[in-house]
């Protein structure tokens, strides 16, 4: 079976949520290398970027539970830090 990389799960799982205008992933694992966190599998640390309708009246702090939840056991768990930027459109 083959490995999915987690950048591309996560997109996938927020564009199914998200339905988003604009959706970045960026991995920033190499910045962090031999730093805590990092397992050595350059899959450690990444930025999402993201801009949805889905955020429209929604707090910062809502927006980020709404991103974690859709990503399930990611965050935390299979990726050591996850920055989150997610936006309305507009914003």
């Amino acid at each position: 079976m083959t490995k999915i990389p987690v950048a591309k799960e996560i997109e996938e799982l927020l564009t199914l949520a998200f339905a988003p205008v604009e959706l970045n992933i960026i991995n920033d694992s190499a910045a962090h290398a031999g730093h805590a966190g990092d397992d050595g599998s350059g899959e450690s640390h990444f930025t999402v970027e993201i801009v949805s309708e889905a955020f429209d009246g929604v707090s910062r702090v809502q927006r980020q539970r709404m991103v974690n939840k859709v990503l399930g056991d990611i965050p935390g768990r299979r990726v050591h830090a996850l920055a989150i930027k997610a936006k309305a459109v507009g914003e």
